[in-house]
């Protein structure tokens, strides 16, 4: 296996726990917990989402780092890349920036309201969260059909 498949496929696999833990998050979980009390659902969803940011720590750290070397050892750099792969890159930091901004901004307050049973701060917090979510899901749909056809264009 050479050097450009590892990386190429580790880019894949965590393009595929991202996305896939975006998709999850909105369309499936959300609706699911929305009928529960705060009481029970704002502490489950601190669970999980305290097991889910560690998944999407990986992939904010491996993608990166996989894309850049990949754009090396494909391209020899950005000059040698397409539109399409500039536009993915671009698009790639959105998608962290917007991470770091659910991460650092809203989630401390939601986990922090949620152990002291501040519902109604909790709940302002979640929505919050909420919104950087549903951004990161559209730019991440849209970064995956861009590296996925990019090339066919």
């Amino acid at each position: 296996m050479t050097l450009a498949a590892v990386l190429i496929a580790l880019h894949a696999l965590f393009a595929a726990v991202w996305v896939g833990g975006l998709v999850f998050a909105y369309t499936v979980l959300r609706p699911s917990v929305d009928v529960m009390a705060d009481q029970d659902r704002l502490p489950l969803l601190a669970r999980i989402f305290r097991r889910w940011f560690i998944w999407i720590w990986h992939a904010a750290v491996i993608m990166p780092v996989t894309g850049l070397v990949a754009l090396i050892v494909l391209y020899g750099g950005f000059a040698g890349a397409g539109v399409y792969i500039h536009i993915m890159h671009l698009l790639g930091w959105i998608m962290v920036a917007a991470f770091l901004a659910l991460f650092f901004g809203p989630y401390p307050g939601f986990k922090r309201a949620t152990a002291d049973g501040e519902w109604t701060v909790a709940r302002s917090k979640l929505t919050a969260m909420r919104r950087i979510i549903l951004f990161n899901l559209v730019v991440a749909i849209l970064t995956v059909a861009v590296g996925a056809g990019g090339r066919y264009v």
